[in-house]
């Protein structure tokens, strides 16, 4: 039997390799950094968020536009088969609010030791520092093997490209997977930052740098007042404007509409990002919630009436918003303002004028086009032998779990169908 040689030791590729060796195929992973799963020990901010307890059509739903694509491979191994593959080769796990799934130690490294555990327990083949330089194919167009960086030819049946994508390039993931994939002749749509911070054009932003927000609920909308999407959940306020788990959901709905307008060769406009600091109550409620808090603090300042109700640092900024005046005395304060400020709460708005750069996303939207992937088993449907898994192929979707469970997927079925080659080839 020939070997299979997969290139990156991401999810996808140690997924990959781990199904190849169960199948009882040679495997050789190439990882160009010195240790494997760098990018994985980052997602879930160091925890792992290893999948979305959902049903297949569920997670599909969360792949906007190529999500369909994924059908074969997730009902082939799904959330709760990666659940189970996991629990079985040692990493216990939970599910959180949102159906996000992490291991109960809440470390990251633990998934990727099982993995590598996994993975030289089947008797793969792990060498560190290998940066793929070229693929080579033979006069039959089937690959025949690699060349690293260093000059070695490592020969294969099978290879399976898995090198991420652009985003984190400390990590390893600088795009190299595109440039193999286009020398063999396959298409790279066009790349661009996916699950990625947002930039406003307030200033205040700086005064809030920092600041957290939970149970906050954000709706984007164009200028026009179309709204693109809203979420519910923790935000962060940061020197450039906004990030955070419900930021990068969002921000992939910005980056795509911004992509559609610039194919048609208009110009990037900028979206609004409404903040609902309070979305559990409705304007009466709150309204009758700040009349019992302007109460307590009737005697007091305007500016030292809103600590009950508001994060400390938030405070100046929504008295600046509200333009109240900071030293008016609370029973000072008119029914029309009360009110305005009701509003203002719950319907916080700013400026979206732009996304932070590659290196700043979690996710590369982009990559080899679909069209020339075959859905069952990730092959090329250009080059025999090849194979292509996770954020290489062109499939983001949202944050929870989602990618790496794509990635998970694609992984298995690659894995199996690579081992075939290598027995035929064998």
């Amino acid at each position: 039997m020939s070997a299979i040689i997969i290139i990156g030791g991401g999810a996808g590729g140690l997924m990959s390799a781990i199904m190849g060796a169960r199948a009882g195929a040679p495997v050789l992973l190439l990882e160009r950094n010195d240790r494997l799963g760098k990018k994985l020990l980052i997602t879930g901010k160091g925890r792992c968020n290893v999948t979305s307890d959902s049903e297949v059509e569920e997670i599909v739903r969360h792949f906007p536009g190529n999500g369909a694509f994924l059908y074969s491979a997730l009902r082939n191994f799904d959330s709760y088969r990666t659940m189970q593959f996991f629990e079985d080769i040692g990493v216990p796990l939970k599910v959180e609010r949102g159906q996000r799934v992490f291991p109960v130690s809440d470390r990251a490294q633990d998934v990727v030791d099982a993995l590598e555990k996994e993975l030289r327990k089947l008797g793969g083949n792990i060498r560190m520092g290998q940066r793929v330089r070229s693929i080579k194919v033979d006069e039959k167009g089937h690959v025949a093997g690699v060349i690293t960086e260093k000059g070695d030819f490592f020969p294969a049946s099978a290879v399976i490209i898995a090198t991420g994508g652009m985003t984190y390039p400390g990590t390893g993931s600088t795009g190299d997977g595109y440039e193999l994939a286009k020398s063999l002749g396959h298409t790279i749509t066009r790349l661009r930052p996916s699950l990625v911070p947002l930039i406003t054009a307030e200033e205040w932003v700086k005064e809030l740098q920092g600041l957290s927000l939970k149970n906050v609920r954000l709706t984007l909308s164009t200028s026009q007042g179309k709204k693109l999407g809203e979420d519910f959940g923790e935000m962060l306020f940061t020197h450039f404007g906004l990030s955070g788990p419900l930021i990068l959901s969002l921000s992939k709905k910005a980056t795509d509409y911004w992509e559609v307008k610039e194919n048609k060769g208009q110009v990037k406009e900028a979206l609004t990002i409404k903040i609902n600091l309070k979305p559990a109550l409705t304007p009466e409620q709150l309204d009758r919630r700040i009349q019992r808090d302007f109460e307590r603090y009737a005697r007091k300042q305007f500016k030292n009436a809103l600590q009950d109700l508001l994060p400390k640092s938030l405070i100046p900024v929504i008295i600046k918003l509200s333009t109240i005046d900071e030293d008016k005395f609370v029973h000072q304060i008119s029914r029309q303002e009360r009110l305005g400020l009701v509003e203002l709460i719950q319907g916080m708005k700013m400026t979206v004028i732009d996304h932070r750069s590659m290196k700043e996303a979690i996710v590369t939207a982009g990559g080899v086009t679909i069209k020339e992937i075959h859905p069952k088993t990730m092959a090329s449907k250009l080059v025999k032998g090849l194979f292509l898994v996770g954020e290489v192929v062109d499939v983001d979707g949202y944050t929870g779990g989602y990618n790496l469970q794509g990635a998970w997927s694609m992984g298995v079925v690659a894995g199996k169908a690579a081992a075939e080659v290598a027995t035929k080839s064998g």
